[in-house]
């Protein structure tokens, strides 16, 4: 099985990627669609996407592929984020007047860009940034990016840690073409589903009504916008629970009376992050 994810080596989905499958050969992609297009295309692939983070919000646009391919959530991952300052080896901290990183690692970093009164540069991801770095020489620019991306593009490391907040953490769903899931038991599971609600007066409070009723909750309800309109909302809905639980079968059979279209987009374990009792 081969892991695909988004970015230059040394990405933090490259972290996360050697994390959960150490053993698997991991593939880098240019953008988040050809993650996507190549899994809808071939079995054998699995991609590791990144959807929130626990500072900067939702990863823009992942849920408009998520609906757009419908690839199967076999498992999550929350990856913890620490962000370095990074240059070449032939510079030091007082020389830098510069950062170039990805806007959400920027916005993570606003601290020490402040203290140091560091104009930014955005770009296309973290390793990409530490990639440019390395090759351009650069003396007074420096990259915001993870340790690996240093190691990889023979970087040095002028300050560790230096997100504003400590506990960053980005989620991530593994997604595939296959549909799995695992059986019914004691542990903690996700029913993941994206629904788009009738264009009537109180229909996300009648498609919710179910899950009250039932006594199911909700761990995510995240709208956006149907392709070309802004007249009908689809929505990104995690579940609490197995879809063999009873609780939550009745629950999502009173969200289809509801709905102009319904698809489950995977049954998996919870993780253990999320600490569920």
């Amino acid at each position: 099985m081969k892991i695909l994810y988004q970015g230059f080596p040394g990405a933090y989905s490259h972290l996360a990627a050697q994390e959960v499958f150490p053993r698997s050969k991991v593939l880098s992609c240019s953008t988040f669609e050809d993650c996507f297009k190549l899994c809808s295309e071939n079995k054998e692939l699995k991609c590791i996407i990144p959807v929130e983070n626990s500072i900067a919000g939702r990863v823009a646009d992942i849920q408009y592929l998520m609906n757009k391919y419908k690839l199967q959530i076999s498992a999550e991952h929350f990856q913890l984020v620490s962000h370095n300052l990074i240059s070449n080896k032939n510079t030091n901290l007082k020389k830098i007047k510069s950062v170039r990183s990805h806007s959400q690692a920027i916005s993570q970093c606003n601290k020490i860009i402040s203290k140091y009164k560091f104009s930014t540069i955005v770009a296309a991801d973290t390793a990409g940034s530490a990639k440019f770095i390395s090759e351009n020489k650069s003396k007074n620019e420096a990259a915001i990016a993870s340790s690996l991306a240093a190691k990889i593009y023979n970087l040095k490391i002028l300050k560790k840690n230096i997100e504003d907040e400590s506990g960053n953490v980005t989620r991530f769903l593994i997604m595939s073409k296959n549909k799995s899931q695992p059986n019914f038991g004691k542990k903690k599971y996700i029913t993941s589903c994206i629904f788009k609600v009738k264009n009537k007066p109180a229909a996300l409070y009648k498609c919710l009504g179910g899950f009250a009723t039932n006594n199911v909750n909700l761990s995510k309800l995240e709208s956006f916008s149907d392709k070309n309109s802004f007249e009908q909302y689809l929505f990104l809905c995690d579940i609490y629970g197995h879809i063999e639980d009873i609780k939550v079968q009745k629950s999502l059979e009173e969200l289809g009376f509801h709905t102009v279209s319904l698809d489950i987009l995977g049954v998996y374990e919870a993780s253990k992050f999320r600490k569920i009792k």
